[in-house]
């Protein structure tokens, strides 16, 4: 399966609406790179308050939907029985650079890729683009941790 649903990513992710922010991923290639959709809608959660009459993505969102795409992809690629039971979280943010403002009523393409992994604790980097304008990039940081 190359190509995951929001359904899919639900059945991955523990995040749910509105913290949910990625809607597909494909090109996946196993525990290695895949890419994300993030539908930015005129009226997702954050459009009425940042900023009234201008609104534009949360620079701290984008990076959000980076960790979304690489734990969807870090779990979508380990065996299920060493997956059950765990979360992704997010460790740091090495880098992050903001390009151009995300303006609602745009799909923001994600390409991401892990770095390295290092038992628990895997690096990723990725791009952010709205038709094919970078818009922004980061370096991160994620382990995986059992459920309490």
């Amino acid at each position: 399966m190359d190509r995951l649903n929001k359904s899919q990513i639900e059945n991955l992710l523990p995040h749910r609406d509105p913290m949910l922010l990625i809607d597909e991923l494909y090109d996946i290639k196993k525990l290695f790179s895949a890419t994300a959709v993030v539908n930015v809608k005129k009226d997702s959660f954050f459009v009425q308050g940042h900023f009234p009459g201008q609104p534009v993505m949360p620079g701290v969102l984008i990076v959000e939907s980076f960790g979304q795409a690489a734990a969807a992809l870090t779990a979508h690629g380990l065996d299920k029985s060493t997956y059950e039971n765990k979360l992704v979280f997010l460790m740091g943010v090495e880098k992050a650079r903001f390009r151009n403002p995300v303006i609602p009523d745009c799909k923001l393409i994600l390409k991401i890729e892990a770095i390295r992994s290092h038992g628990r604790v895997w690096k990723y980097k990725g791009e952010a683009f709205v038709n094919d304008k970078k818009m922004a990039d980061a370096i991160w940081s994620a382990t995986i941790v059992d459920k309490k």
